[in-house]
């Protein structure tokens, strides 16, 4: 019954935003707004007809779908790790209840300001609005700190909009990845918010208030381990044991802690088809490999060059990055060829950021964006190269 009247509502108004209304500018505000309550009803009038199962408003809620296991345990971990630190209860319910209260405005942020720019440029260019931002919106702040002031999240995700997709064109045209683009602009903007005692928020310890409780991620802990020590016991010996690192009950980012929950986001992309196996595998080989190159060069001054390759794939964010960000059909190679090699370049520079740069151990952000770079050129490589074994015609 609701949804009828909500349907009539729609069919009353529709004459003032088509072609000819005095409100045809705002057209695709209002046939965003309708797709949003129900499902587009264009239907082909003539041939030929190409008909794919899967367009851009399912492709986009699969991924949507593969988010929830990591956006749902950050929820978690983000209240369960700042209840810790306040001394608040550590039930499920509290504990979720605390973290939906941190993590959901920058959601709501994230979305409102996103969707202000996406709108704009949809009235200006009369085009309509395109589906890939409900991706990107959410993306955006599962990437940050959960201490982030919410007016530089709009800020960074206005940056990541604009900049990093509607100046190219639009959803389809941009070569590097929004949110991604977003999250490196706050980085370098405000350093101090992304970096350091950024991690957990804390409502009161003891009888003062503050803003964030200095608890360092197993990366930064990694960084200023004894030389005479290995990094593995050193972790452990601060509460992080493998297992925990896999399974993510610890501060970081809002959803890139759990390596096993972004594996499992994994395998749902690559089952209804969304992500690249090879992008993803690539990436895997890549930090395998480059990890146990490095170990043959194993030095007491750098205990980098000694760790386990494996956790390089639990630490930090390079589980959640490789899944999720590295495989964006837009600013990823297309070639089957080229998404190995992306995929492996990925992984391996990741490895020697961590291991060569310990002021900057998560460099799997940079390492993306920079391999969305060099994306169209693998491409391009790639095919040239199948090109010249073609038999010439005779």
């Amino acid at each position: 019954m609701i949804m009828k009247i909500i349907k009539h509502i729609f069919d009353f108004q529709r004459k003032h935003f088509d072609k000819g209304g005095r409100l045809e500018r705002f057209h695709p505000i209002f046939e965003a707004t309708e797709t949003f309550f129900f499902i587009p009803d264009h239907v082909t009038r003539t041939g030929p007809h190409v008909r794919d199962s899967l367009d851009i408003k399912r492709f986009m809620s699969f991924v949507i779908l593969a988010l929830m296991p990591p956006f749902l345990f950050g929820i978690y971990n983000t209240g369960y790790q700042s209840s810790l630190v306040s001394g608040l209860p550590l039930d499920f319910f509290s504990v979720f209840a605390k973290g939906l209260y941190i993590v959901l405005p920058l959601v709501i942020v994230s979305y409102t300001v996103g969707s202000f720019w996406e709108g704009l440029f949809a009235v200006v260019r009369r085009h309509t609005l395109s589906e890939g931002f409900f991706v990107t919106g959410l993306l955006f702040p599962l990437t940050l700190p959960p201490t982030l002031p919410l007016w530089q999240a709009a800020v960074g995700i206005s940056f990541g909009v604009v900049i990093g997709k509607e100046v190219f064109g639009g959803t389809g045209r941009n070569f590097l990845n929004p949110a991604l683009t977003a999250r490196a602009f706050i980085f370098f903007a405000y350093p101090a918010k992304m970096s350091g005692d950024v991690w957990t928020v804390v409502s009161a310890v003891k009888t003062r208030a503050v803003d964030a409780f200095s608890g360092a991620t197993p990366l930064a802990l990694a960084c200023v381990a004894d030389t005479s020590e290995k990094i593995e016991i050193f972790l452990a010996k601060g509460g992080y044991a493998f297992s925990t690192l896999f399974m993510g009950n610890y501060p970081g980012s809002i959803a890139g802690t759990s390596a096993f929950l972004c594996l499992l986001g994994a395998v749902i992309l690559i089952t209804v088809g969304i992500a690249s196996y090879r992008t993803i595998i690539g990436g895997v080989l890549g930090v395998l490999l480059t990890g146990h190159l490095l170990n043959f060069f194993a030095d007491a001054s750098n205990p980098w060059l000694s760790i386990n390759p494996f956790y390089h794939l639990v630490m930090g964010g390079f589980a959640f990055g490789i899944v999720y960000m590295a495989t964006d059909p837009v600013s990823s190679p297309g070639m089957e060829t080229a998404r190995w090699i992306y995929g492996f370049a990925i992984g391996a520079l990741t490895v020697l950021i961590r291991v060569f740069n310990p002021a900057y151990p998560e460099g799997v952000m940079m390492v993306i964006l920079f391999m969305n770079v060099f994306a169209p050129l693998l491409d391009h490589i790639v095919i040239t190269f199948k090109l010249k074994r073609r038999i010439p015609n005779v």
